[in-house]
């Protein structure tokens, strides 16, 4: 069985910079755990970063969440640097808005002999990036399993990440 991991937005902003959250800071241990298991087994391993550029506060979701973070090449914008040593250019989707419509197409690229048996996805922010993914990813691959680990997601606040577990149970994305 063919599986890859998507691990969603885990960048300094995020983590302990602008928009920093306590709850991401506990997941980085199981993150760097569940690499190294997809690596041992062979798998597959993607990254997606979220972009702005420096008109961000100009843009829709700039003028909804008025905190400037993520802007391209700035240091928020990086992977953590307990996760950088897994990044490169060809595994790192730069995207800029919470769900990519460019991420099926674009794992199709990086994969090139076929669809997964299994994208597993975890990061932040369960009740926004994580959630907007994976349900791009259900709509994409309606026969691929599409699955997040509880534990290795971190929501805004632990309510809105339940709420967004729950949504993503009732929409047959695999909540283990």
């Amino acid at each position: 069985m063919k599986k890859i991991l998507l691990v969603i937005d885990m960048q300094k902003d995020f983590v302990t910079g602008a928009l920093a959250n306590e709850e991401a800071q506990k997941i980085i241990g199981k993150i760097q755990k569940k690499i190294e298991e997809y690596k041992k087994e062979g798998n597959p391993v993607f990254f997606t970063r979220d972009t702005h550029e420096e008109n961000y506060l100009q843009t829709q979701e700039g003028r909804l969440l008025p905190v400037v973070h993520c802007v391209r090449e700035s240091d928020g914008w990086q992977i953590i640097s307990e996760l950088a040593c897994e990044v490169s250019p060809v595994n790192v989707l730069d995207k800029p808005a919470f769900g990519s419509l460019e991420l099926p197409q674009w794992l199709n690229e990086r994969l090139g002999d076929g669809i997964p048996d299994e994208i597993e996805l975890c990061g932040v922010c369960t009740d926004i990036c994580v959630i907007s993914n994976a349900m791009i990813l259900k709509a994409a691959f309606p026969e691929t399993v599409i699955s997040v680990e509880e534990k290795c997601c971190a929501g805004v606040s632990p309510e809105s990440h339940r709420i967004a577990i729950e949504a993503m149970k009732a929409c047959q994305i695999l909540v283990r």
